[in-house]
């Protein structure tokens, strides 16, 4: 008897207490303006993701090194329901022991990962958000979409957007590079702080850079959030920038440099 006392009062739970698991929600004018907001602001200051994190060997799960980086972008209005983000990115690779920017791994040169632009529609097409991606130069130049797979869901009081990247891209070698990532955006709308309000969960899985070794596959996890201006971005990332890479100081200014930066 005291068994099926507990059984029901587990089933009685089970019917009465709210879901705790988040579902997918349809995209409207509202979700669109809160992905837009989120993702880039709004027009009137760029606005900078800075991420930390780590590399792995997979499938031995070795540290590799660790990673820091930046996103920084501004805010092209098109219409209501259809604006363009204007951003570039570096992510740089750190010692495992030291912590300071790598400049070799076993004796080979490290390069960097450095997108000079990048240019992403985001457009409001029924209930879905739809992307595309340019980037690239010369013949290289390449743009990704139209995708939907960038989900938005509701957990709590906070809106969560997933949006999982499946490439498979040729290299000037004639290799092809493939790899999945991951992009976990959450906002807050309880939050005034940037660094609380949004932040980004990005994970990476495919085929490591050379110099980690020839045909190696790796794991990348970084933890992000958004902050007001370069000032905000931690060492040693911040003085990279100044004095190693200075254009990524800011973001693109507009379609004429980036036809520029596209040119071979």
């Amino acid at each position: 008897m005291k068994r099926l006392i507990v059984l029901a009062t587990v089933l009685c739970l089970q019917t009465t207490a709210p879901h705790v698991y988040s579902q997918t929600i349809p995209y409207d004018q509202r979700i669109f303006d809160t992905w837009v907001d989120m993702r880039v602001g709004d027009g009137t200051k760029p606005v900078w993701w800075y991420c930390y994190g780590e590399v792995y060997s997979y499938p031995d799960g070795e540290l590799l090194s660790y990673m820091q980086g930046i996103d920084v972008a501004t805010l092209v209005k098109v219409a209501k329901d259809s604006v363009v983000q204007l951003n570039r990115k570096i992510f740089i690779y750190l010692d495992k022991t030291t912590k300071e920017v790598l400049t070799t791994y076993n004796g080979v040169p490290i390069t960097h990962i450095e997108y000079p632009y990048q240019v992403i529609t985001y457009a409001l097409r029924g209930d879905k958000l739809v992307t595309y991606v340019t980037q690239g130069k010369g013949k290289r130049i390449t743009t990704l979409g139209p995708g939907y797979k960038t989900l938005a869901r509701k957990v709590g009081d906070n809106y969560a957007f997933s949006a999982p990247i499946f490439l498979r891209l040729p290299l000037p070698n004639g290799s092809v590079m493939e790899a999945w990532e991951n992009y976990d955006f959450i906002v807050n709308p309880r939050e005034t702080k940037p660094e609380n309000k949004y932040q980004l969960f990005w994970e990476r899985f495919g085929d490591m850079a050379p110099f980690f070794g020839t045909g190696r596959k790796g794991i990348i996890q970084l933890t992000c959030y958004r902050l007001d201006k370069l000032e905000d971005v931690p060492q040693p990332l911040q003085n990279y920038i100044r004095t190693k890479a200075p254009l990524w100081m800011n973001p693109p200014r507009d379609f004429a440099e980036i036809t520029q930066l596209q040119k071979e």
